[in-house]
């Protein structure tokens, strides 16, 4: 394949395997995919002069500005990136995940509350993250420790030329720490969370003198933030 090869009937990685970037995307409005677009555009300017690996980015979902985009990214006329669209199963969509060198999530929130599923579905393979900005996103991804944030285009084209810079025989010590600080993070699993997070909130609020209504909202709102963090396959 582009990324193994075969010696003495054993099966390795490529010593010049191109990196894997994997996206999900609901290409609408909603997730802006003219950013991923721009920063691949501007990798592949650097590709040559920078040394940079050959991309290859794993785009899934579906929406009715697909058609639109892929447009577009033919009319980009690649030489070291190759985009591509799949439909992946549920089955399939865990190993690709896996399988990635950096994922990159473009959600952002209308309410600024939301955190995306996709993020939590790639953190459970360990694959560390580019994200697009927003208020709440920081309670998932740590800038710097388990992943990058970012606000437009030229940010997150530099993240990609940092991650790859070196790749894939000497790739940035961040693609071993932001691993294992995702181990950790998996390990840290609901029950923790919730004595930590939510349990003193809980006691907080037992102890005041409030009206029902409030009490209410307040509950409505937390049921609500942790529908959020269960996984989901896209």
């Amino acid at each position: 394949t582009v990324s193994t090869e075969e010696r003495k009937g054993e099966i390795s990685l490529r010593s010049d395997r191109p990196g894997i970037v994997v996206s999900s995307t609901s290409w609408t409005e909603d997730e802006d995919f003219s950013i991923l677009l721009s920063a691949l555009q501007t990798y592949e300017s650097r590709c040559v002069n920078d040394n940079l690996p050959d991309l290859v980015c794993i785009i899934t979902g579906k929406g009715d500005l697909k058609e639109y985009y892929l447009k577009k990214i033919d009319e980009s006329n690649f030489k070291h990136i190759k985009v591509v669209t799949p439909w992946l199963t549920a089955e399939d969509y865990p190993s690709v995940v896996a399988a990635a060198d950096l994922g990159v999530s473009l959600h952002t929130s209308s309410s600024g509350l939301d955190l995306p599923m996709k993020v939590v579905d790639m953190f459970g393979c360990c694959l560390p993250v580019a994200a697009m900005g927003f208020p709440a996103i920081g309670e998932l991804v740590k800038d710097g420790v388990n992943g990058r944030v970012f606000t437009t285009s030229e940010d997150l084209s530099d993240i990609l030329v940092d991650w790859f810079t070196g790749f894939p025989n000497q790739p940035s010590s961040n693609h071993q720490k932001y691993r294992e600080n995702l181990v950790e993070f998996r390990e840290d699993g609901w029950d923790k969370n919730w004595t930590r997070n939510a349990l003193p909130v809980f006691r907080t609020v037992q102890r005041q003198e409030s009206s029902p209504l409030p009490v209410f909202l307040f509950f409505l709102f937390l049921m609500l933030a942790l529908c959020s963090y269960v996984p989901t396959v896209q």
